[in-house]
């Protein structure tokens, strides 16, 4: 079946079906290794773009802008589901509980 021919579930499922197949024959530190070397050399960049700085001085900063990105992700995360919490459900003034606080 072409691509053409799928509709998007099929699609989704059928590269669903080839990410289990490739996690399952290989490991997935070395699939992503490139990808997450790229992603920590992101910071060090950031925190000495001309890299004039020693060698220990810009991992010590690139870990902090490591530790102050994933805390903004964390604080994103918390507002969303704060705001998904207190959505209005039907208009009728009332927040909306998660599944897990239903009775």
């Amino acid at each position: 079946m072409s691509d053409e021919a799928m509709n998007p579930g099929e699609r989704a499922l059928r590269a669903r079906i080839g990410a289990y197949v490739m996690h399952g024959r290989n490991d997935a530190r070395q699939t992503t290794a490139k990808a997450r070397a790229a992603f920590l050399a992101r910071f060090e960049l950031l925190a000495d773009p001309e890299g004039r700085l020693p060698a220990a001085e810009r991992q010590r900063r690139a870990q902090q802008l490591r530790s102050a990105y994933f805390a903004r992700l964390a604080l994103a995360s918390a507002k969303a589901r704060r705001a998904r919490r207190l959505a209005v459900k039907g208009g009728e003034g009332v927040p909306v509980r998660r599944r897990a606080e239903r009775v």
